[in-house]
């Protein structure tokens, strides 16, 4: 008996017959037929939103960028003259301006092309819900890991929106203190006074003390004997700072006359007289030099002396040196009849013997 393998059925689905395959072709047909309105609705609905949003972005950054740009021309329309002066400087307006304008761009286009996203994605059927949540997870995860850049930079942007100081400003940071040179979103760039340069984060900026906004005040000490003729010197010294605020280039620098306060100290052989003056921002330093110099001409053609540095305040009021420190204390060894001197009196020596002299036992010398 011979046996024979049977050949194993093909697990292939073949249509049995010409009908049945004709009837799937036509189900298939059916099916696009059906869909392909849907299909060409939402393709050009996905077109249609990605041109608007597309439109929209370069339309926004364009009116940004032309924005700036006004700003800028502003800015240097007015530098070098006399409401400059009173205004940020150009380059500070020109950095501010600029920086001002990234933000806005980069917001726009996040918003823009986020929105356009996320529109594109509902028009596709894709349930947000979870993108979102794994979003917003991601976000967490990424502002715990990168919590100080997220502050440097939230920092940077409210400083530059308030415009808490601009290039060309002198300010006091805390961490450090000189003269702006450059103002970015996560760091500030500033100018020490030994021409080192300090790298500022803004998020460790705790307060900011600004020397160059609105105005400031030039203060002079001026010291004088004490028997001078204190309405002369005061007439002498306002002559002086009128003098000043007449010459160039003083007359922009000077605000205001110069005024004199009165006085600052008294002491036993002088007196100091304080002078004032409201000055351009940033110009305090130049200003007082200027005006020490006048004074100090002004005072020596009038015959006025001047003093030196007065006596530091702790030796002024240092009492004398006592005469009887140098005494020293009464001791028992100066009394020559004390027990204790008597005790520390040397042994005087032995009388010498004479020759022949006995000294006990028949013991004699000779």
């Amino acid at each position: 008996m011979f046996w024979s393998a049977a050949p194993a059925p093909d697990s292939t689905p073949r249509p049995s017959s010409l009908d049945e395959a004709q009837r799937t072709a036509n189900d298939a047909a059916g099916w696009v037929e059906e869909n392909w309105s849907t299909w060409l609705s939402n393709g050009l609905r996905i077109v249609l939103i990605v041109l608007i949003a597309v439109a929209m972005r370069h339309l926004v950054r364009r009116a940004i960028t032309k924005l700036i740009a006004r700003m800028n021309r502003t800015a240097q329309a007015v530098d070098g003259t006399a409401l400059g002066s009173l205004l940020v400087n150009a380059e500070r307006r020109r950095q501010r301006s600029e920086a001002i304008g990234s933000v806005l761009r980069s917001v726009a286009s996040f918003l823009i092309m986020g929105t356009a996203a996320l529109t594109v994605l509902s028009v596709l059927k894709i349930n947000l819900a979870p993108l979102l949540a794994s979003a917003g997870v991601a976000g967490v995860a990424i502002g715990f890991g990168a919590r100080n850049l997220v502050t440097d930079f939230l920092s940077g942007v409210f400083m530059i929106l308030e415009d808490q100081y601009g290039v060309g400003d002198t300010i006091d940071a805390g961490v450090a203190s000189g003269e702006v040179i450059e103002v970015g979103l996560r760091v500030t760039k500033l100018r020490g006074t030994d021409g080192e340069i300090w790298y500022v984060r803004n998020g460790e900026v705790k307060r900011i003390g600004n020397l160059s906004q609105g105005w400031a005040t030039a203060g002079v000490d001026v010291q004088v004997r004490s028997d001078e003729d204190l309405d002369r010197v005061r007439e002498v010294i306002v002559r002086t700072g009128e003098d000043m605020q007449k010459a160039e280039p003083w007359s922009e620098r000077l605000w205001e006359p110069v005024e004199v306060l009165g006085l600052n100290a008294i002491y036993l052989d002088s007196v100091v007289i304080r002078v004032s003056a409201k000055t351009m921002p940033g110009k305090a330093l130049g200003v007082e030099r200027e005006l020490r110099w006048r004074i100090k001409r002004a005072l020596d053609a009038e015959g006025i002396r001047l003093m030196g540095r007065p006596v530091e305040p702790d030796l002024e009021t240092a009492l004398p040196a006592d005469p009887a420190a140098a005494v020293a204390a009464p001791s028992v060894l100066a009394n020559p009849t004390s027990p204790q001197s008597q005790a520390t009196a040397p042994i005087p020596a032995p009388a010498p013997v004479p020759p022949g002299a006995t000294l006990g036992k028949g013991i004699s010398i000779g």
